[in-house]
């Protein structure tokens, strides 16, 4: 049996589970003595009914201290025609191509070039930092978004998450992950690419990948 809430209102947890992200509408019903008996909830179709009700049970739990019984958990979910359509962020088909990749190596100090065609115009990105096998790895993708950042015109910024080659089966991959900054907020996006040429030229495409369906809406009135 649910320890009584006498400490706390039912209004409260309604009020509570109101806040979760799915939810639309909660409605509790406890017994005379305080128990939880029923919790009826109308969701959003975003998330299964089996992970809605551990996250009822995880709320409660950390809100009030109160477990719940997960069979006195009910939910309806809404239609998926009530959910309202995602905007379209992609902007015009705006692509990258890649026109060079230049990478060098002095004393203890590494620096990349990468020079993009978009839209017609030429824009050529740089970075540079120390001469270790994994800074210049992540200095060619750092180069590569400096480059879509010129684009952007100052818009956008992006912040390079991770980069690396890995082995998928068979294959050599490049993997990018990168952070998206607009004064909308942050928004992460991963990209890959088969090594075919080079590693430098796959960590290009990768970190392309990430950004190209995006390039669009960075300048996008």
């Amino acid at each position: 049996m649910d320890p009584s809430l006498s400490h706390v209102s039912v209004e409260e947890i309604e009020s509570t589970l109101n806040q979760v992200a799915e939810v639309k509408a909660a409605r509790v019903v406890a017994s005379p003595e305080g128990d939880i008996q029923e919790i009826h909830i109308l969701a959003l179709p975003t998330k299964s009914p089996k992970q809605l009700v551990r996250d009822i049970e995880s709320t409660i739990m950390a809100s009030f201290g109160v477990p719940v019984d997960h069979r006195k958990i009910s939910i309806a979910q809404l239609g998926a025609d009530v959910m309202p359509p995602e905007p379209d962020v992609s902007g015009p088909n705006v692509r990258a191509r890649i026109v060079s990749i230049n990478a060098n190596v002095a004393g203890v100090h590494a620096a990349a070039t990468v020079v993009l065609e978009i839209e017609g115009e030429e824009y050529t990105g740089q970075a540079s930092g120390p001469a270790s096998q994994t800074v210049r790895t992540r200095l060619v993708a750092q180069a590569t978004l400096d480059a879509v950042e010129q684009y952007a015109h100052g818009s956008f910024s992006f912040a390079l998450e991770d980069v690396a080659i890995i082995q998928l089966g068979k294959e050599r991959t490049a993997v990018s992950c990168v952070i998206l900054v607009s004064p909308l907020g942050e928004q992460a996006y991963a990209g890959s690419a088969l090594v075919r040429q080079n590693d430098k030229d796959s960590i290009v495409r990768a970190t392309l990948d990430a950004v190209n369906r995006r390039l669009g809406f960075l300048t996008a009135s």
